[in-house]
């Protein structure tokens, strides 16, 4: 068994990097058939997915509840949520996943209650057969059309699709909430220790900066990323400073030079250096892999 609940995009496939965007839809059989309709405990860092039942039941643990399921039913799955599933042999729907990250600026902009809803896992039964006639049901085929599509602009179309069947969900009565773990307070810091990495990671703040910011100590940190995610505090600015950096190489035209500078290192050498230690290649090769892939 692993030490590590696993990261995925798709289920079994590795994860992709919290900067790229994804659009996606796929039936449950298509998936879990090959599981034999079981789906083992993980997480999607920054992907969010809603779950159609359109046939069939089952059971879902998110976090540390589980309950049952029965179709016509939305599972929502915010990122990080951790999720598994077991389900009868009829039990099929469209999976959609999508990244997290753009539809929260958006649902920020709109909706506080979009907003609210993308960000808490939840079981939402629906008031209607799933016959072909449900009133989400053109939106779906929308959004799987531009999830196949090689259109440009697919993805961004997609998303708005995503966040008009998102309002429709709203406009239900109140979906069933999936309580937050146990340990609320850690998942708290948790969540403030990530927002002050987004803000300061470019500055290379020491972890005790970061532990004095939030009114707690280096140790208590370290034992709170350890037992919460899996990583200990270093590991995680260091993949927020990466992460900016694939960003950067994959889609400017910024040298080396300019993007060690933009992210707060004095010496593009060392950040040469920093950057091969964690993906395993130097800028300038994750660069050319990048503009590369897919080309024949």
């Amino acid at each position: 068994m692993s030490k590590r609940i696993p990261n995925y995009a798709l289920y079994g496939q590795a994860a992709l990097p919290a900067w790229q965007d994804l659009l996606h839809l796929e039936w449950i059989s298509e998936r879990g058939d090959m599981h034999q309709r079981e789906i083992k405990p993980h997480q999607h860092d920054s992907l969010l997915q809603i779950v159609y039942i359109r046939n069939g039941e089952g059971e879902v643990s998110l976090e540390n509840s589980r309950m049952g399921f029965r179709a016509p039913c939305l599972i929502l799955l915010p990122q990080r949520t951790v999720h598994a599933f077991r389900y009868s042999p009829e039990t099929d729907g469209p999976v959609i996943t999508a990244a997290q990250r753009p539809l929260e600026s958006m649902a920020r902009i709109l909706s506080s209650d979009l907003l609210a809803l993308m960000q808490r896992p939840a079981v939402v039964s629906l008031p209607w057969d799933a016959d072909g006639n449900e009133p989400v049901w053109p939106l779906i085929q929308l959004i799987q059309a531009e999830a196949h599509s090689q259109e440009r602009g697919n993805v961004a179309a997609g998303h708005a699709l995503l966040l008009a069947l998102l309002v429709h969900v709203v406009r239900l009565e109140q979906p069933v909430p999936i309580p937050r773990p146990a340990n609320g307070k850690r998942s708290q810091l948790l969540g403030q220790f990530r927002e002050l990495v987004d803000t300061h990671f470019k500055q290379h703040w020491p972890l005790g900066l970061y532990a004095e910011a939030l009114g707690v100590t280096p140790a208590t940190l370290g034992r709170a990323c350890r037992e919460g995610l899996g990583e200990s505090p270093t590991a995680i600015i260091s993949e927020r400073v990466v992460r900016e950096a694939q960003r950067q190489l994959a889609y400017t035209a910024l040298d080396i030079q300019q993007i060690a500078r933009e992210l707060g290192f004095a010496d593009a050498a060392y950040f040469s250096r920093f950057f091969r230690k964690q993906v395993g290649l130097k800028p300038s090769e994750f660069r050319s892999a990048f503009r590369h892939a897919g080309k024949p």
